[in-house]
Protein backbone atom coordinates (compact mmCIF):
# COMPACT_ATOMS: atom_id res chain seq x y z
CA UNK A 1 0.00 0.00 0.00
CA UNK A 2 1.78 3.22 -0.92
CA UNK A 3 1.29 6.40 0.63
CA UNK A 4 0.73 9.43 -0.96
CA UNK A 5 1.01 13.27 -0.99
CA UNK A 6 -0.77 15.17 -3.33
CA UNK A 7 0.22 19.31 -3.84
CA UNK A 8 -2.52 20.98 -5.04
CA UNK A 9 -5.39 18.62 -4.71
CA UNK A 10 -8.11 20.82 -5.55
CA UNK A 11 -7.02 21.51 -9.07
CA UNK A 12 -7.48 19.53 -12.28
CA UNK A 13 -4.37 17.56 -11.74
CA UNK A 14 -5.46 16.93 -8.11
CA UNK A 15 -8.77 16.00 -8.95
CA UNK A 16 -7.55 13.59 -11.53
CA UNK A 17 -5.01 11.71 -9.24
CA UNK A 18 -7.44 11.38 -6.50
CA UNK A 19 -9.88 9.61 -9.45
CA UNK A 20 -7.37 7.00 -10.54
CA UNK A 21 -6.00 6.50 -6.93
CA UNK A 22 -9.74 5.40 -5.71
CA UNK A 23 -10.10 3.06 -8.88
CA UNK A 24 -6.95 1.20 -6.50
CA UNK A 25 -8.08 1.57 -3.40
CA UNK A 26 -5.71 -2.05 -2.30
CA UNK A 27 -2.63 -0.40 -4.15
CA UNK A 28 -2.69 3.47 -3.10
CA UNK A 29 -4.03 5.51 0.25
CA UNK A 30 -3.75 9.42 0.62
CA UNK A 31 -1.66 10.68 2.99
CA UNK A 32 -1.86 14.28 3.06
CA UNK A 33 -4.04 16.42 0.61
CA UNK A 34 -3.04 20.47 0.15
CA UNK A 35 -4.65 23.37 -1.17
CA UNK A 36 -4.07 27.28 -0.39
CA UNK A 37 -7.35 28.35 -0.11
CA UNK A 38 -10.60 26.15 -1.57
CA UNK A 39 -11.18 25.11 1.97
CA UNK A 40 -15.06 23.33 1.50
CA UNK A 41 -13.71 21.45 -1.24
CA UNK A 42 -10.83 20.24 0.60
CA UNK A 43 -12.93 19.65 3.20
CA UNK A 44 -15.15 17.27 0.66
CA UNK A 45 -11.93 15.81 -0.20
CA UNK A 46 -11.00 14.44 2.94
CA UNK A 47 -14.34 13.27 3.56
CA UNK A 48 -14.14 11.11 1.12
CA UNK A 49 -10.47 9.98 0.87
CA UNK A 50 -9.99 10.13 4.68
CA UNK A 51 -5.77 11.56 4.85
CA UNK A 52 -3.59 11.44 7.71
CA UNK A 53 -3.15 15.25 7.22
CA UNK A 54 -4.45 18.44 5.20
CA UNK A 55 -2.32 21.92 4.72
CA UNK A 56 -3.86 24.97 3.79
CA UNK A 57 -2.13 28.39 3.23
CA UNK A 58 -3.21 30.24 6.15
CA UNK A 59 -4.12 29.84 9.84
CA UNK A 60 -7.28 31.24 9.33
CA UNK A 61 -8.49 28.71 6.40
CA UNK A 62 -6.72 25.88 8.67
CA UNK A 63 -9.25 26.86 11.62
CA UNK A 64 -11.94 26.49 8.99
CA UNK A 65 -10.80 23.35 7.83
CA UNK A 66 -10.52 21.96 11.23
CA UNK A 67 -14.13 22.82 11.96
CA UNK A 68 -15.33 21.22 8.99
CA UNK A 69 -13.83 18.40 9.67
CA UNK A 70 -14.77 18.22 13.75
CA UNK A 71 -18.20 18.36 12.03
CA UNK A 72 -17.80 14.78 10.23
CA UNK A 73 -15.77 13.60 13.53
CA UNK A 74 -12.08 13.26 11.35
CA UNK A 75 -9.51 12.55 12.39
CA UNK A 76 -7.26 14.30 9.69
CA UNK A 77 -4.13 16.68 11.52
CA UNK A 78 -4.54 20.28 9.66
CA UNK A 79 -1.64 21.67 8.72
CA UNK A 80 -0.77 25.39 7.03
CA UNK A 81 1.95 27.04 5.31
CA UNK A 82 4.94 26.50 2.84
CA UNK A 83 6.98 24.53 5.88
CA UNK A 84 3.89 22.46 6.14
CA UNK A 85 4.05 21.45 2.62
CA UNK A 86 7.78 20.96 2.64
CA UNK A 87 6.95 18.56 5.73
CA UNK A 88 4.42 16.41 4.16
CA UNK A 89 6.21 15.98 0.76
CA UNK A 90 9.29 15.06 2.53
CA UNK A 91 7.38 12.85 5.36
CA UNK A 92 9.30 9.10 6.44
CA UNK A 93 5.54 7.89 5.93
CA UNK A 94 5.04 9.26 2.41
CA UNK A 95 6.00 7.15 -0.52
CA UNK A 96 5.27 9.02 -3.48
CA UNK A 97 4.17 12.91 -4.03
CA UNK A 98 2.38 14.48 -6.81
CA UNK A 99 3.39 17.92 -7.18
CA UNK A 100 0.81 19.93 -8.96
CA UNK A 101 0.78 23.13 -7.51
CA UNK A 102 0.96 25.45 -9.80
CA UNK A 103 3.83 28.60 -10.39
CA UNK A 104 6.49 29.17 -8.57
CA UNK A 105 4.24 28.12 -4.98
CA UNK A 106 5.18 24.95 -5.66
CA UNK A 107 9.19 24.63 -6.08
CA UNK A 108 9.37 24.26 -2.38
CA UNK A 109 8.10 21.78 -1.35
CA UNK A 110 8.65 19.74 -5.07
CA UNK A 111 12.61 20.61 -3.88
CA UNK A 112 11.77 19.10 -0.31
CA UNK A 113 10.74 15.60 -1.88
CA UNK A 114 13.34 15.74 -3.98
CA UNK A 115 15.89 15.94 -0.98
CA UNK A 116 13.95 13.18 0.56
CA UNK A 117 14.50 11.01 -1.67
CA UNK A 118 10.85 10.44 -2.92
CA UNK A 119 8.90 9.11 -6.27
CA UNK A 120 7.73 13.00 -7.59
CA UNK A 121 5.29 12.52 -10.06
CA UNK A 122 5.93 16.19 -11.53
CA UNK A 123 3.09 17.91 -12.88
CA UNK A 124 4.69 21.23 -12.03
CA UNK A 125 6.96 22.70 -14.71
CA UNK A 126 7.81 25.81 -13.22
CA UNK A 127 10.34 23.75 -10.52
CA UNK A 128 12.51 22.59 -13.71
CA UNK A 129 11.95 25.77 -15.29
CA UNK A 130 13.20 28.04 -12.12
CA UNK A 131 15.20 25.47 -10.63
CA UNK A 132 16.31 22.89 -13.20
CA UNK A 133 20.55 22.25 -12.39
CA UNK A 134 18.98 22.13 -8.78
CA UNK A 135 16.34 19.98 -8.88
CA UNK A 136 17.91 17.57 -10.92
CA UNK A 137 21.07 17.67 -8.46
CA UNK A 138 19.06 16.88 -5.57
CA UNK A 139 17.52 13.87 -7.65
CA UNK A 140 20.53 12.50 -8.70
CA UNK A 141 22.21 12.93 -5.44
CA UNK A 142 19.25 11.50 -3.16
CA UNK A 143 18.13 8.67 -5.73
CA UNK A 144 14.35 10.24 -5.81
CA UNK A 145 12.43 8.92 -8.86
CA UNK A 146 11.01 11.95 -11.06
CA UNK A 147 8.17 10.64 -13.18
CA UNK A 148 6.99 13.75 -15.57
CA UNK A 149 3.12 14.13 -15.41
CA UNK A 150 2.72 16.25 -18.09
CA UNK A 151 0.91 14.67 -21.35
CA UNK A 152 4.10 15.38 -23.49
CA UNK A 153 6.80 14.81 -21.27
CA UNK A 154 5.28 11.38 -19.82
CA UNK A 155 4.83 10.65 -23.65
CA UNK A 156 8.74 11.18 -24.25
CA UNK A 157 9.37 9.05 -21.30
CA UNK A 158 7.34 6.17 -22.84
CA UNK A 159 9.09 6.42 -26.43
CA UNK A 160 12.76 7.08 -24.78
CA UNK A 161 15.03 4.07 -23.89
CA UNK A 162 15.47 3.26 -20.44
CA UNK A 163 19.11 4.76 -19.99
CA UNK A 164 18.08 7.89 -22.08
CA UNK A 165 19.47 10.31 -19.70
CA UNK A 166 23.15 8.21 -19.54
CA UNK A 167 23.79 9.67 -23.45
CA UNK A 168 21.06 10.82 -26.00
CA UNK A 169 23.53 10.10 -28.72
CA UNK A 170 24.65 7.06 -27.73
CA UNK A 171 20.79 5.76 -27.63
CA UNK A 172 20.20 7.31 -30.99
CA UNK A 173 17.88 9.78 -30.00
CA UNK A 174 17.69 12.85 -33.12
CA UNK A 175 15.11 15.25 -31.41
CA UNK A 176 12.11 15.37 -29.44
CA UNK A 177 9.17 16.57 -30.55
CA UNK A 178 6.71 17.87 -28.13
CA UNK A 179 2.88 18.38 -29.59
CA UNK A 180 0.25 21.42 -29.15
CA UNK A 181 -2.96 21.41 -29.52
CA UNK A 182 -2.11 25.22 -30.78
CA UNK A 183 -5.09 26.43 -28.36
CA UNK A 184 -8.47 28.32 -28.81
CA UNK A 185 -6.56 31.19 -31.24
CA UNK A 186 -4.82 29.17 -33.64
CA UNK A 187 -7.04 30.15 -36.86
CA UNK A 188 -7.64 33.59 -35.50
CA UNK A 189 -6.31 36.89 -37.37
CA UNK A 190 -3.32 37.43 -35.56
CA UNK A 191 -4.57 41.58 -35.83
CA UNK A 192 -7.56 40.75 -33.50
CA UNK A 193 -6.18 38.66 -30.74
CA UNK A 194 -5.63 42.72 -28.84
CA UNK A 195 -9.45 42.23 -28.56
CA UNK A 196 -9.42 38.90 -27.12
CA UNK A 197 -11.47 38.35 -23.52
CA UNK A 198 -10.13 35.98 -20.58
CA UNK A 199 -13.13 34.08 -21.18
CA UNK A 200 -12.29 33.44 -24.62
CA UNK A 201 -8.56 32.80 -23.58
CA UNK A 202 -9.48 30.27 -21.08
CA UNK A 203 -11.65 27.97 -23.34
CA UNK A 204 -9.49 25.32 -24.63
CA UNK A 205 -11.24 23.52 -27.23
CA UNK A 206 -9.00 19.99 -25.82
CA UNK A 207 -8.34 19.82 -22.48
CA UNK A 208 -9.76 20.92 -19.34
CA UNK A 209 -7.70 22.80 -17.43
CA UNK A 210 -7.18 26.00 -14.60
CA UNK A 211 -7.68 29.69 -15.68
CA UNK A 212 -3.50 30.00 -15.66
CA UNK A 213 -2.54 26.93 -17.33
CA UNK A 214 -5.33 28.09 -19.90
CA UNK A 215 -4.11 31.43 -21.03
CA UNK A 216 -0.26 29.99 -21.25
CA UNK A 217 -2.41 27.33 -23.51
CA UNK A 218 -3.64 30.22 -25.62
CA UNK A 219 -0.01 32.02 -25.37
CA UNK A 220 1.34 28.99 -26.03
CA UNK A 221 3.84 30.15 -23.45
CA UNK A 222 2.58 26.34 -21.69
CA UNK A 223 4.59 24.97 -24.64
CA UNK A 224 7.27 27.34 -24.17
CA UNK A 225 7.80 25.93 -20.60
CA UNK A 226 7.45 22.56 -21.82
CA UNK A 227 10.63 23.21 -23.70
CA UNK A 228 12.20 24.17 -20.79
CA UNK A 229 11.25 21.59 -18.79
CA UNK A 230 12.35 18.69 -21.63
CA UNK A 231 15.80 20.07 -22.04
CA UNK A 232 16.29 19.18 -18.00
CA UNK A 233 14.10 16.43 -18.21
CA UNK A 234 16.17 14.47 -21.06
CA UNK A 235 19.32 16.24 -20.89
CA UNK A 236 18.99 17.71 -24.97
CA UNK A 237 19.68 21.37 -25.57
CA UNK A 238 16.95 23.78 -27.38
CA UNK A 239 18.00 23.19 -31.02
CA UNK A 240 17.24 19.59 -30.67
CA UNK A 241 13.20 19.92 -29.10
CA UNK A 242 10.89 20.85 -31.80
CA UNK A 243 7.40 21.87 -31.22
CA UNK A 244 4.45 20.73 -33.72
CA UNK A 245 1.26 22.01 -33.89
CA UNK A 246 -1.49 19.03 -33.49
CA UNK A 247 -4.90 20.39 -32.93
CA UNK A 248 -6.56 17.16 -32.16
CA UNK A 249 -4.82 15.84 -29.82
CA UNK A 250 -4.35 12.55 -29.66
CA UNK A 251 -0.41 12.32 -30.34
CA UNK A 252 1.24 13.80 -26.75
CA UNK A 253 5.21 13.66 -28.17
CA UNK A 254 7.13 12.05 -30.10
CA UNK A 255 11.43 11.16 -30.39
CA UNK A 256 13.12 11.12 -33.58
CA UNK A 257 15.68 8.53 -33.70
CA UNK A 258 18.70 9.04 -36.04
CA UNK A 259 17.76 5.41 -38.36
CA UNK A 260 14.77 7.78 -39.70
CA UNK A 261 12.54 6.03 -37.35
CA UNK A 262 9.80 8.20 -34.82
CA UNK A 263 8.53 6.57 -31.89
CA UNK A 264 4.89 8.12 -31.13
CA UNK A 265 2.66 7.95 -27.70
CA UNK A 266 -1.32 8.14 -28.37
CA UNK A 267 -4.22 8.32 -26.36
CA UNK A 268 -6.93 10.60 -25.31
CA UNK A 269 -6.49 14.00 -23.95
CA UNK A 270 -7.03 12.94 -20.19
CA UNK A 271 -4.48 13.50 -17.60
CA UNK A 272 -5.45 10.22 -15.68
CA UNK A 273 -3.42 8.75 -18.73
CA UNK A 274 0.10 9.71 -17.31
CA UNK A 275 -1.11 10.09 -13.92
CA UNK A 276 -1.82 6.21 -13.93
CA UNK A 277 1.30 5.32 -16.12
CA UNK A 278 3.35 7.17 -13.76
CA UNK A 279 1.97 5.84 -10.64
CA UNK A 280 2.45 2.34 -11.82
CA UNK A 281 5.28 2.62 -13.51
CA UNK A 282 6.95 0.05 -15.05
CA UNK A 283 3.44 -1.49 -14.27
CA UNK A 284 0.18 -0.09 -16.00
CA UNK A 285 -2.87 -0.04 -14.28
CA UNK A 286 -6.56 0.83 -15.30
CA UNK A 287 -7.05 4.76 -15.53
CA UNK A 288 -10.46 5.60 -16.42
CA UNK A 289 -10.28 6.64 -19.88
CA UNK A 290 -10.91 4.85 -22.95
CA UNK A 291 -8.83 3.89 -25.30
CA UNK A 292 -8.17 5.98 -28.94
CA UNK A 293 -10.83 5.08 -31.89
CA UNK A 294 -8.50 5.98 -35.13
CA UNK A 295 -11.41 5.50 -37.80
CA UNK A 296 -13.67 7.86 -35.48
CA UNK A 297 -10.92 10.64 -35.64
CA UNK A 298 -10.09 9.95 -39.35
CA UNK A 299 -7.11 11.92 -39.48
CA UNK A 300 -4.27 13.42 -37.64
CA UNK A 301 -2.97 16.90 -38.96
CA UNK A 302 0.23 18.66 -38.46
CA UNK A 303 1.42 22.42 -38.72
CA UNK A 304 4.89 24.13 -37.32
CA UNK A 305 3.99 26.81 -35.22
CA UNK A 306 3.90 31.08 -36.01
CA UNK A 307 5.93 32.67 -34.01
CA UNK A 308 4.00 36.16 -35.32
CA UNK A 309 0.90 34.19 -33.50
CA UNK A 310 2.78 32.98 -30.41
CA UNK A 311 6.02 35.07 -29.34
CA UNK A 312 5.95 33.61 -26.06
CA UNK A 313 7.35 30.54 -27.48
CA UNK A 314 10.27 32.14 -29.16
CA UNK A 315 10.69 34.29 -25.88
CA UNK A 316 10.87 30.63 -23.91
CA UNK A 317 13.34 29.30 -26.45
CA UNK A 318 15.33 32.46 -25.61
CA UNK A 319 15.23 32.14 -22.05
CA UNK A 320 16.48 28.76 -22.44
CA UNK A 321 19.64 29.34 -24.26
CA UNK A 322 20.12 32.34 -22.05
CA UNK A 323 20.74 30.05 -19.24
CA UNK A 324 21.24 30.94 -15.78
CA UNK A 325 18.33 32.85 -14.20
CA UNK A 326 16.26 33.85 -17.36
CA UNK A 327 14.26 30.92 -17.14
CA UNK A 328 12.87 31.56 -13.59
CA UNK A 329 12.75 35.51 -14.75
CA UNK A 330 10.87 34.52 -17.82
CA UNK A 331 8.27 32.49 -15.41
CA UNK A 332 7.93 35.00 -12.73
CA UNK A 333 6.84 37.64 -15.53
CA UNK A 334 4.72 34.85 -17.28
CA UNK A 335 2.92 34.71 -14.17
CA UNK A 336 2.44 38.23 -13.34
CA UNK A 337 1.17 39.56 -16.89
CA UNK A 338 -1.33 36.42 -17.16
CA UNK A 339 -2.92 37.13 -13.82
CA UNK A 340 -2.83 41.26 -14.63
CA UNK A 341 -4.95 39.95 -17.80
CA UNK A 342 -7.25 37.75 -16.43
CA UNK A 343 -7.98 40.61 -13.64
CA UNK A 344 -8.71 42.53 -16.97
CA UNK A 345 -5.62 44.80 -16.72
CA UNK A 346 -3.84 44.47 -19.52
CA UNK A 347 -4.58 43.14 -22.67
CA UNK A 348 -4.26 39.70 -24.08
CA UNK A 349 -1.39 40.80 -26.52
CA UNK A 350 0.55 42.55 -23.96
CA UNK A 351 1.46 39.41 -21.97
CA UNK A 352 4.68 38.68 -24.87
CA UNK A 353 5.15 42.17 -24.68
CA UNK A 354 5.55 42.47 -20.85
CA UNK A 355 7.50 39.37 -20.06
CA UNK A 356 10.20 40.40 -23.27
CA UNK A 357 10.20 43.73 -21.34
CA UNK A 358 11.14 42.06 -18.09
CA UNK A 359 13.76 39.91 -19.60
CA UNK A 360 15.06 43.10 -21.05
CA UNK A 361 15.40 44.56 -18.16
CA UNK A 362 16.80 41.91 -16.22
CA UNK A 363 20.16 40.23 -17.25
CA UNK A 364 20.57 36.61 -16.64
CA UNK A 365 22.68 35.46 -14.06
CA UNK A 366 23.78 32.52 -12.08
CA UNK A 367 21.80 30.18 -10.12
CA UNK A 368 23.84 29.01 -7.11
CA UNK A 369 21.15 27.79 -4.96
CA UNK A 370 17.62 28.22 -3.92
CA UNK A 371 17.35 31.90 -2.54
CA UNK A 372 19.33 32.90 -5.52
CA UNK A 373 16.41 31.70 -7.36
CA UNK A 374 13.30 33.43 -5.17
CA UNK A 375 15.65 36.70 -5.39
CA UNK A 376 15.27 36.96 -8.90
CA UNK A 377 11.80 35.88 -8.92
CA UNK A 378 10.92 38.33 -6.37
CA UNK A 379 12.66 41.22 -8.82
CA UNK A 380 11.00 40.14 -12.08
CA UNK A 381 7.54 40.14 -10.51
CA UNK A 382 8.35 43.40 -8.80
CA UNK A 383 9.57 44.56 -12.20
CA UNK A 384 6.48 43.19 -13.96
CA UNK A 385 4.15 44.91 -11.49
CA UNK A 386 5.64 48.44 -11.90
CA UNK A 387 5.74 48.17 -15.79
CA UNK A 388 1.74 47.25 -15.37
CA UNK A 389 1.12 50.59 -13.29
CA UNK A 390 3.15 52.47 -15.08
Amino acid sequence: MQQITILGSTGSIGVSTLDVLARHPDRYAVYALTAQQRVEELAQQCIRHAPKIAVVGTAEAAQTLKGLLAAHGLQTRVEYGEAALCAVSSAAECDAVMAAIVGAAGLAPTLAAAHAGKKILLANKEALVMSGPLLMQAVEVSGAVLMPIDSEHNAIFQCMPSDYRRSPEQCGIEKILLTASGGPFLHREVDTLDRVTPAEAVAHPNWSMGRKISVDSATMMNKGLEVIEAHWLFNLPAERIEVVIHPQSVIHSMVSYVDGSMLAQLGNPDMRTPIAHALAYPERIVSGVGGVDLTAIGKLAFERPDLQRFPCLKLAYDALNAGGSAPAILNAANEIAVQAFLDGRIGFRMIDQLIARVLNALPSCPIANIDAVFEQDRCARDLALSFIES
